[in-house]
């Protein structure tokens, strides 16, 4: 049963959660989380402890090692300030001005109608419980609270090399308590452009729009091994045999919306033969059962359908350059391209085809690849580079942010299983991240800093249905100070 938000006030650990409490009554969606970070550093200051703030909004925060902990390695805890704003139809908040109502229910905290901000104000929380707390024997610390992580990783990308004094940095931005993230891959965006020769719709003929829908897409890192159907590649495989089978004319293409979304739909304008309409449904039909067959159960809602479409005067592509278009969407690479060698399951390297879109004569094709080595998201980009040239398409990269390698061995790795392990008497499970983490670029400025990433049960993050577990955070907490007297 739902209680009031004063019923968090009971709650244990009562630092962490009085700061998440305090933390929510502040605005903070990416890009408007600057009086959030000034609360944070105000925070360390009213604790007595060194506090800066560089240009891009990150706060860092010194606190010396508790007595007889001098000659310990310095630890640094990392969380960011920044929340996704969503919330659900008809409840009115103001992103800009309102606190988030807070609700537990049982066990859970959530919010009411919007976007908790768990992810990471309850890593927040944990690392100014850490500086206020007196019972802790911890060595010396430092906290990192970055900005625009849910943005393109931007305030850790604008760290500067040396920033952290830390041979260990625990990143609390983890959303399974069971689970002890060690790497993540990097990202790299790709956009290829062709402009391409128009003329007039032949005589006669009439417009129809071919659409694939009916796909379930999903989140370009979790969803990209789960053999589920990239509707803009079903697309030119489908243009691929259609258009000269029927002497058909491309106007426009179009599909896909987010870099790091898999497109649940496409669509082409095509023009035809009105009297071969009959038989283009035929084939079309055809076609739709063999790609339900390839997908099986990954995707079983595929649908090709052919629409009207009130399209009269619309120009189309030039035979061969329509040929040369869909053919660079067929034969572009989409899905896992390796995996990795150190984690069994683990997508070390992937490509998401993401979106087309055509405007004013100039095709547009966006590609997200990712990996947790350099050296494989960088031979992507380049093999994409390649077709383009053989294509004639162009192609600028941008957006890069590096990856985090996967160290099992590590003495840190080993340093909070082994905590784990004594506090609750079960093993942490070993994972990594095919998204973003900000240890990539931390780690990228800070080499030989050793990471591990770990917090409490969490789910539904960056909807309104998202929710924490109170007792999963009394454990997250109990282990982060084993790990921090440890060290």
């Amino acid at each position: 049963m739902e209680k009031p938000l004063d019923a968090l006030d009971a709650l244990e650990p009562a630092l962490l959660w009085h700061h998440f409490r305090e933390l929510s009554r502040i605005p903070r969606g990416t890009r408007n989380e600057a009086a959030a970070a000034a609360w944070v550093a105000e925070q360390g200051r009213r604790l007595g402890c060194a506090v800066a703030q560089d240009a891009a909004g990150n706060v860092l925060i010194r606190k010396p090692a508790a007595p007889g902990r001098e000659h310990a390695p310095v630890t640094a805890l990392q969380a960011h300030v920044d929340m996704v704003c969503e919330q659900n139809e008809g409840t009115g908040h103001d992103f800009l001005a309102d606190p988030i109502e807070l609700v537990r229910d049982g066990d859970l905290v959530r919010a009411r109608g919007t976007t908790l901000g768990a992810d990471d104000g309850i890593g927040v929380a944990a690392a100014l419980a850490v500086l206020g707390s007196g019972e802790l024997r911890h060595g010396p610390l430092e906290v990192l609270v970055t900005v625009g992580e849910e943005m393109g990783l931007t305030g850790a990308a604008a760290l500067r090399p040396g920033t952290l004094e830390a041979a260990y940095l625990l990143n609390l931005d983890s959303g399974k308590e069971s689970h002890l993230t060690i790497g993540c891959s990097g990202g790299l965006d790709s956009v290829a452009t062709r402009q391409v020769g128009l003329r007039p719709a032949s005589p006669g003929r009439v417009f129809r729009r071919l659409k694939v829908s009916g796909l379930k897409g999903g989140h370009s890192a979790g969803a990209i091994d789960l053999g589920r159907g990239n509707a803009v590649q079903l697309l030119a495989r489908a243009l691929w045999t259609l258009v000269p089978a029927f002497d058909l004319e491309l106007a426009s293409l179009g599909g896909g919306d987010k870099r790091n979304a898999i497109p649940r739909e496409a669509f082409a304008l095509l023009c035809l033969e009105p009297g071969r309409e009959g038989e283009l449904r035929a084939a079309l039909a055809e076609l739709e059962a063999d790609l339900r067959a390839e997908l099986g159960g990954f995707d079983p809602g595929l649908a090709l359908v052919l629409e009207a479409a009130a399209a009269a005067g619309q120009a189309v592509m030039e035979p061969r350059e329509a040929r040369t278009v869909v053919g660079f969407l067929y034969a572009l690479m989409h899905g896992v391209i390796a995996q990795s060698p150190l984690m069994p399951g683990l997508v070390q390297t992937s490509t998401n085809l993401a979106a087309v879109a055509t405007r004013s004569g100039v095709v547009e094709v966006a590609m997200l690849h990712r990996s947790s080595v350099a050296s494989a998201k960088a031979a992507v980009a380049d093999r994409v580079a390649a077709l383009c040239e053989l294509a004639g398409f162009e192609v600028r990269h941008s957006g890069a942010y590096p990856g985090w390698r996967p160290e099992p061995e590590a003495p840190l790795v080993r340093l909070v299983t082994d905590a784990h392990l004594a506090l609750f008497g079960r093993p942490m499970q070993l994972r990594a991240s095919h998204g973003g983490l900000e240890c990539g670029p931390i780690g990228a400025a800070h080499p030989g800093l050793q990471m591990v990433s770990f917090g409490p049960d969490m789910w539904d993050i960056h909807s309104p249905d998202e929710r924490v577990s109170i007792s999963s955070v009394a454990s997250f907490w109990t282990l982060l100070g084993a790990v921090l007297e440890a060290v």
